[in-house]
Order: C-alpha cells, then sequence, then structure tokens
C-alpha cells in the first residue's frame, strides 16, 4: 500500500490553510501546522494526529480510504479558541481540494470533539478528516 495520496492529502491541507487570512487570524497571525509540538510554541497551533489510508479498489479503479485527525491546541484556559480553528479547517478541507497524483472524490469533516490534557491542562480540538482518493 501506498502512503502518496495521505502525503498527497497533508500537503494540500498545508497549501489550503496558509493562504487563508481568517485561518491565520484565529490561530494568532500566522496558520501554524507541524507534525510535532515546537519547542516553546505559543497557542494557537496545529498538529497532524493520527493518519491512516486504506485499499478500498473496486473493479479495477485504484481508491483509497483517507484518515487524518487535526489537533488543534488552544490558548490557555480557551478550548474555544481551538474550537474555532478547527471549525474553520473544516469548512476549508471540505471545499475542495486537489491532490498532486490522484483525485478526491470527497472530503468530510467527520468529527470535531475538544478535551483537555490532563497532565498539561492544554485545552485542545481534534478534527477528523475522512476522504475517497482515486489513482489514475
Amino acid at each position: 500500500m501506498s502512503a502518496s495520496a495521505l502525503l498527497a492529502l497533508r500537503a494540500a491541507l498545508i497549501d489550503r490553510f496558509a493562504d487563508d487570512p481568517a485561518l491565520a487570524a484565529l490561530m494568532g497571525g500566522a496558520v501554524r501546522l507541524h507534525d510535532e509540538p515546537p519547542r516553546g510554541a505559543v497557542p494557537v497551533y496545529a498538529l497532524f494526529g493520527e493518519a491512516a489510508s486504506r485499499d478500498d479498489s473496486v473493479d479495477g479503479a485504484r481508491r483509497a480510504i483517507l484518515g487524518q485527525a487535526l489537533i488543534v491546541i488552544a490558548k490557555p484556559g480557551s478550548a474555544r479558541s481551538a474550537l474555532d480553528a478547527a471549525a474553520r479547517m473544516a469548512a476549508l478541507a471540505e471545499d475542495g481540494l486537489a491532490l498532486a497524483g490522484h483525485t478526491l472524490v470527497s472530503l468530510v469533516a467527520e468529527s470535531l470533539s475538544a478535551s483537555r490534557d490532563a497532565r498539561s491542562g492544554e485545552a485542545r480540538a481534534i478534527l477528523s478528516l475522512r476522504g475517497v482518493a482515486e489513482t489514475p
């Protein structure tokens, strides 16, 4: 199984989010989406969370079911700051992305949840995206 559709989805999300002034404003002036928490980062920022690609090929068409979580870390004491940024990400993601080397058949925000880290006390929002991509 190739990870190329999943990597193409991540690249398309980065591109879409980077050019959105509303998302940048919600994140304190710049869109910050990382693979790992950057040292000394001040919220609001986002991380790529769990991701999966599962083969769903049918009748000779090469398809994959994609899952990607985005974790938005909140300002101290404010789950709303993370939820607002995650909701904006969901709207941008569902507005049609172009994947390099693949056709994105569908992409939906499957769930949005909020939690608080027991150890650090940080609030966070978790946006789960689910999509289908075809490879020509």
